[in-house]
């Protein structure tokens, strides 16, 4: 596998457009400042017709705010639209194609915390956290579950107010799509996530976007690069991916979030199981030793 850089632009080019309270400095583009309510975003003008490829994204998320009180994140897009306000991390809901986020707010923990609940230590997150979504148009991301139901895979990465540089990597090769991050400042990639069967049709377009809300970031681009990558394939293997797709999709999607909802089953949940399923084995033991004892009985009497 080789690859082969794509021109792109800076921001200031016309390959790139600006979005919102989006701004350039001289060092990077910044989608939000670290204040309240502002949402930003940088799309490229031109869509991309590559069949494999690879963006390696150069960003800092930093910021006054305390752990746990600064928000809410950023998005890197390769979606059918681009230029769209919305609550998404600055982007439209109900996308068409795949979003990447670096998500710096618990919102679910927060809501529990306020219904005096908590997680258990086996479904609790931390924060921040980077997660991947592909969306064809009709599914809906839920901020209220910080997207955990239309997630694909994620990991957690404590990139926040680091002195050192933060890098994530997507790389979409053989309709896999493989995420990685280097934020621990040695020049190494770390898995994050690698689901294959995923299906991204050609000719969308590359952005970010961030959002702030009650709690603020400054969230910074510094650098976006794209690279086509190619890639050997065997004549069936081409074929394949000669076949057009049209709309985004994830093979065998359901199995993939019935093993996370498994995963994530609570503590709770697993002792609840656990005691019902004994409590039926022992009512079931009951009754048959009530019938049992019964017609022992009923069997003694006809003797006499």
């Amino acid at each position: 596998m080789f690859s082969k850089q794509q021109g792109v632009g800076s921001s200031g080019s016309s390959h790139w457009e600006l979005m919102g309270d989006s701004m350039v400095t001289t060092e990077q583009v910044r989608l939000t400042p670290d204040m309240q309510s502002r949402q930003g975003a940088v799309w490229s003008r031109i869509p991309c017709h590559l069949k494999d490829w690879e963006m390696q994204v150069h960003f800092k998320i930093h910021g006054q705010g305390k752990k746990n009180l600064n928000g809410d994140g950023l998005a890197i897009w390769y979606t059918k639209e681009r230029m769209q306000k919305g609550p998404v991390f600055g982007n439209m809901d109900n996308f068409t194609g795949l979003g990447v986020f670096v998500d710096t707010y618990p919102n679910e923990e927060k809501h529990l915390e306020a219904q005096k609940k908590r997680y258990t230590p086996r479904t609790q997150r931390i924060f921040p956290f980077v997660l991947a979504m592909v969306g064809n148009g009709s599914i809906s991301y839920d901020h209220e579950r910080d997207g955990r139901p239309t997630e694909l895979g994620g990991c957690n990465a404590m990139v926040r107010n680091l002195k050192h540089d933060t890098f994530l990597f997507i790389r979409y090769v053989r309709r896999r799509l493989t995420v990685m991050i280097d934020i621990e400042g040695q020049h190494e990639w770390r898995d994050c996530l690698d689901i294959p069967g995923v299906r991204l049709p050609q000719g969308y377009y590359f952005g970010a976007s961030a959002i702030t809300g009650d709690l603020s970031d400054n969230h910074d681009i510094i650098s976006l690069k794209l690279y086509q990558l190619t890639v050997l394939r065997t004549q069936k293997e081409e074929e394949e991916a000669e076949e057009e797709i049209t709309i985004p999709s994830v093979d065998n999607i359901d199995l993939l979030r019935v093993g996370q909802s498994e995963e994530g089953m609570s503590g709770v949940a697993i002792f609840f199981t656990v005691l019902f399923s004994m409590l039926g084995c022992f009512l079931l033991i009951v009754v048959g030793l009530v019938v049992y004892s019964h017609w022992s009985e009923n069997r003694r009497k006809r003797f006499y």
